[in-house]
């Protein structure tokens, strides 16, 4: 089987005056189709360095990064930008929304960088795919941040993707809402999207089947997990931002 993500000896080095920083050092790991992972690790461990590479938006220094086989650290830019575009999802801890733009407008996007017809059809399905179909015409200032990640978590569904990497995707939630997400990513992941979890928090992490957890950008443990996953306690002291 063609792993999904494969990373041979990742390094990336950032100069900072005359001193080199190693943010990744020498990671290797493979991710296989429909897996949901945690990567995690205290600020300054690498994991956001890391999700870049992988999401092809930082190269790395060496080392070599598969996706779906290929090559991709030998890619072009426009290359690498197409593989982007078409087989991964983003989901940022600051939504990332256009504020003049409505739910709608904002998941159409890609599709319309894309030059995609029936976008807003496409756009309206994704919409409706994480529960949010009538918010379509709100902008992000008429919308919880909840909603607001839902509509980031369907901009980042839109194009049909085989993985979503979301970066901090609960850090901005309180503790209920929080679940919600996780229990929407939960469901993603058993329909067969692959999800690559970037958190600090324990709790996140726990609803992974397994955690990739760095320290000074190398990887201190990777193991499969049994996933908790809370339901909503009715004695929860948030309501649902």
């Amino acid at each position: 089987m063609t792993h999904c993500i494969e990373l041979r000896d990742i390094v990336k080095i950032y100069k900072m005056g005359d001193q080199e920083v190693r943010a990744v050092d020498g990671v290797s790991f493979v991710v296989d189709p429909g897996e949901m992972v945690a990567i995690t690790g205290a600020s300054g461990s690498g994991k956001t360095t890391l999700m870049n590479i992988i999401g092809g938006l930082d190269r790395p220094t060496s080392g070599q990064y598969f996706l779906d086989g290929e090559d991709v650290s030998k890619l072009s830019e426009n290359a690498l930008a197409r593989i982007r575009n078409k087989k991964i999802g983003f989901v940022f801890q600051n939504f990332n929304l256009l504020p003049r733009m409505t739910a709608l407008e904002n998941v159409e996007v890609p599709l319309l960088y894309a030059g995609l017809r029936h976008a807003k059809e496409q756009a309206m399905a994704a919409l409706e795919r994480v529960g949010l179909a009538e918010r379509a015409h709100h902008e992000p200032n008429q919308l919880s941040g909840g909603q607001r990640q839902r509509v980031a978590i369907a901009r980042a569904l839109v194009t049909n993707p085989t993985i979503i990497l979301a970066d901090e995707p609960t850090g901005n939630l309180d503790s209920r809402t929080s679940i919600e997400i996780m229990e929407l990513f939960t469901e993603l992941n058993a329909q067969g999207v692959t999800l690559i979890i970037v958190t600090h928090e324990p709790d996140i992490a726990a609803w992974c089947k397994r955690i990739i957890q760095m320290r000074d950008g190398k990887i201190l443990d990777d193991r499969p997990i049994e996933p908790r996953r809370p339901g909503l306690a009715p004695t929860s002291s948030h309501e649902s931002k």
